[in-house]
């Protein structure tokens, strides 16, 4: 068993070796050290690591971090393309989009200031990077990753220039448009997916969302129960100018108002809720309460609304415990469908 395990390590090793070598020098040996001892140690830091692989410094590991000349994106690249043959192409492949911070006490590292840390649950010091995770609903891989900089970082271009902050990389992005970025880059390499998962965060975003609906890639992205939307179509249009009101209307309006998607789920009935069980737990099969409402959703800017879906999922033994999400998969798609696209995000939260 020992010796499969190292085989198996070794051919990993193997189709990574070429990033890790350029004319000038060859850092693949320091890089399959690395791994071994990132696969080992109990403790991640440079010393620990070091410390479970013999022949290793720990000096060594953090000038291939920190200066060795090697690229992340290939690396990004080939990663994607072994997750995607164990991960991908199946019905149940998605691309979940989370992100964790880290927490750091200083001012050095790249991105790091005080902002909101979803790992403590308030603001504080740390660094927030947005991740991309292949799952099948089993397996569960990352293959990308975006480390957010904050608008204090890119206006300080004497502090990113001290921190090796690449000048492409000091623009302003919101973590929507770097989820949007990897989601783009995954398709582009070919990585098989048959939908995106997004917390509220992103959900909350509506030219995200509007981009990926576009894009033809199917969402299911989480959204706040104040999230906004039209149980019909609404007609849109400039509101007729009254006699002695000033100025015509230059921006078009919504001829009916909209409601929340707490209020939708106040309105359903007991005929609108199905339960289904998502999956397996340690105490037993979970099942929820699933209600599915086709409805429509205008940015204000658009000629025309857009019409998804609504998932509202609600606990079993806790009724007030609710998930709202959207989604714009095809009219058909099935409720029970729909539920488990939704509950898929578990998995990486977990991770």
């Amino acid at each position: 068993m020992v010796e499969r395990i190292a085989q198996a390590f070794g051919a990993f090793a193997e189709r990574y070796r070429r990033f890790f070598a350029t004319r000038a020098r060859d850092n693949s040996a320091v890089a399959e050290c690395y791994l071994r001892g990132l696969s080992q140690a109990a403790e991640c830091t440079f010393e620990g690591m070091a410390a479970v692989v013999e022949a290793a410094c720990p000096q060594r590991f953090q000038h291939f971090i920190s200066n060795s000349p090697w690229h992340h994106e290939a690396v990004l690249a080939q990663l994607a393309g072994d997750a995607d043959r164990l991960v991908g192409g199946k019905p149940d492949s998605c691309l979940i989009l989370d992100e964790t911070s880290f927490i750091k006490q200083g001012k050095r590292s790249v991105g790091v200031a005080r902002q909101w840390s979803g790992r403590l649950g308030k603001v504080d010091n740390c660094q927030v990077a947005v991740f991309a995770v292949l799952s099948d609903g089993q397996h569960n891989v990352p293959i990308d990753m975006r480390l957010y900089l904050p608008r204090q970082w890119v206006e300080d271009a004497a502090r990113c220039e001290r921190a090796g902050v690449p000048p492409a990389a000091r623009r302003l992005k919101s973590k929507s448009e770097h989820a949007l970025e990897m989601v783009r880059a995954a398709r582009a390499g070919g990585v098989q997916f048959q939908w995106v998962g997004a917390d509220a965060g992103y959900g909350k975003e509506p030219a995200f969302l509007r981009v990926l609906d576009d894009e033809q890639v199917v969402f299911v992205a989480d959204v706040q129960r104040t999230q906004a939307v039209w149980t019909q179509s609404p007609e849109i249009g400039l509101p007729a100018r009254r006699p002695g009101q000033g100025r015509p209307a230059t921006k078009p309006r919504a001829a009916s108002d909209p409601v929340t998607v707490e209020q939708v789920a106040q309105s359903l009935g007991a005929e609108d809720w199905h339960r289904v069980r998502l999956r397996d737990s340690t105490r037993g099969p979970l099942r929820v309460d699933i209600a599915r409402r086709r409805v429509w959703v205008w940015d204000g800017e658009e000629a025309e609304p857009r019409c998804w879906h609504l998932v509202v999922r609600r606990e079993v033994g806790s009724p007030s415990t609710i998930k709202y999400s959207l989604s714009n998969a095809t009219a058909e798609t099935p409720a029970r469908r729909l539920a488990q696209m939704q509950g898929q995000r578990y998995w990486v939260e977990r991770l």
